[in-house]
């Protein structure tokens, strides 16, 4: 990754490639006109303080993701200076009011991504605080990502240039970040233990699926357990059997790849709370039996997110030394269709011993989600929240960049959604209406995994909450949208797999161990 320092010393005597500033659309008075932001003071005064002037000319407005180059005045060792769009600055009138940590973070991912190839970047960005240093940090550390370990010249492991694209911005040094501040140090430290997860995270979605098998998964788990002191139980698919695990073994039961259930628990000696996040890992979901069809199958790889996301976020938690409990279940399998899968009209006994009657083997997700569900109630934690790439439907009904939060605890998922949109995740909360519960009844089974067509989200939805235990609350975070970017660039976020809902699962554990989530 980009290696990040703390800097106090002014733009123009740094040895860089590029110097990053910000630019705003102004507010009050200055409504319409293009302003400087804080942080590029020696920039603008090298332009005689008429750096607004000229990047108005070249076309920027100040709106967010806009990206303006254009050559460093004399005097600076730095080549280039690279303003990015904050959006509408903050009020004036309001001598407290600071930029966004969302635009903060965009911008910064942003510039990162377009000075791939470059050795060193100052960013000389608003930064009014720790959280606005870290926000940037973060910016940087997810917008420089990239993932090119298929190709035949990528990425050098050491950082060099690759010889058929560039490697990502090698440092990046952050201006206005005072190197011996605790609080300042402290939110880049923290900025790079969430990053490096959540790029791991990334990693494997990204993977080819014929190189990530639940196997394969579930040790690469272990050996990130065993790196970070966290506690691993892997059953396969004999312990499976041994356990009843009916919905993981039926989704699994198809593929030459055997199933998985990973158990990672990070504890704290000084921890009052226990979270239990449970991660959907499909490794390939070809729809079983119940084949999707052409062109709805080449991003399945992407079906793992959930998992994905529940394992970096256990690790991040054990980085940071959070005092809560979090314990990590990942459902593995490779749901495809051969004899031996589950077929439409067959019936599973889950672990919960509920049985299921499978109408549709592409609605797989919910059948290992509810054996991990029941797992973990088990251990009666304070709160399950699981993460899923669960249905298309709440891709109907969100877009593709927000996710839906479901609970059967109304102050629950309204403190999972803030949690989500304060660390830049958009997110929505969405219901659980009784009346979809009676499409899921079965003439032969407990209950059916398939209901209504419309509504299919809370459908998904109502059937988990089937399988989590009494009394216990739980969130269902549908990440279907955000998971996969099919698009391009935007941001801080890369075409492919994103890392969706790692970053609301850590914050989720902070604000349990200080004890401001319930």
């Amino acid at each position: 990754m980009t290696a990040l320092t703390l800097s106090t010393a002014a733009a123009p005597g740094l040895r860089a490639d590029a110097i990053v500033i910000g630019v705003a659309k102004g507010a009050g008075p200055r409504s319409g006109d293009l302003v400087v932001a804080p942080g590029a003071e020696a920039v603008d005064k090298a332009y005689d303080g008429k750096l607004a002037g000229v990047l108005e000319t070249l076309g920027a407005s100040g709106a967010e993701g806009e990206l303006t180059k254009l050559p460093a005045p004399a005097g600076f060792k730095a080549p280039l200076v690279v303003a990015v769009g904050l959006g509408t600055e903050p009020d004036p009138k309001d001598a407290d009011a600071g930029y966004d940590a969302e635009a903060l973070r965009k911008a910064a991912g942003v510039a990162a991504r377009a000075l791939a190839g470059s050795k060193k970047a100052a960013f000389a960005l608003p930064v009014d605080g720790a959280g606005a240093l870290g926000a940037i940090a973060e910016g940087v550390l997810l917008g420089a990502y990239s993932f090119d370990v298929y190709k035949e010249n990528g990425q050098a492991k050491n950082g060099a240039r690759a010889k058929n694209g560039k490697a990502p911005l090698a440092e990046a040094s952050l201006l206005g970040g005072k190197p011996r501040d605790a609080a300042h140090k402290g939110a880049v430290a923290r900025a790079v233990a969430v990053t490096e997860e959540l790029n791991r995270a990334r990693d494997l979605i990204n993977t080819p699926p014929n190189d990530l098998t639940p196997a394969i998964f579930a040790g690469i788990a272990q050996a990130a357990a065993k790196e970070h002191g966290i506690k691993v139980q892997v059953l396969d698919d004999k312990a499976l059997v041994k356990g009843g695990y009916g919905g993981i073994l039926g989704v699994g039961g198809g593929s030459a790849a055997t199933p998985r259930l990973v158990k990672l628990s990070y504890t704290h000696p000084k921890a009052e709370k226990h979270l239990a996040y449970v991660g959907k890992g499909i490794t390939y979901d070809s729809g079983g039996i119940s084949l999707k069809p052409a062109g709805h199958n080449e991003t399945m790889k992407c079906d793992m997110s959930g998992a994905a996301a529940v394992f970096a976020a256990v690790v991040a938690a054990a980085r940071l030394g959070l005092e809560v409990n979090v314990t990590g279940w990942l459902a593995l399998a490779e749901n495809m269709p051969s004899g031996s899968a589950v077929r439409p009209g067959d019936v599973l006994r889950m672990y919960s011993g509920k049985t299921v009657e499978v109408l549709n083997t592409d609605a797989e997700g919910r059948l290992v989600l509810a054996d991990a569900l029941w797992a973990a109630s088990l251990e009666n934690p304070d709160a399950i929240v699981d993460v899923a790439t669960l249905t298309g439907a709440m891709m109907l009904a969100l877009g593709s960049r927000t996710f839906g939060v479901m609970a059967n605890d109304d102050a629950f998922r309204s403190a999972v959604h803030e949690a989500a949109e304060e660390v830049g995740e958009p997110a929505w909360p969405m219901p659980l209406p009784e009346h979809l519960r009676k499409g899921m009844e079965s003439q032969v089974a407990d209950i059916a995994n398939m209901g209504e067509r419309m509504g299919g989200g809370l459908v998904a939805g109502l059937f988990l909450r089937e399988f989590v235990g009494e009394d216990i609350t739980w969130a269902h975070l549908d990440i279907a949208g955000p998971a996969f970017n099919e698009g391009g660039p935007f941001g801080y976020t890369p075409k492919g797999g994103t890392g969706s809902a790692v970053r609301t699962l850590v914050r989720l554990a902070e604000l349990t161990a200080a004890g401001d989530l319930g």
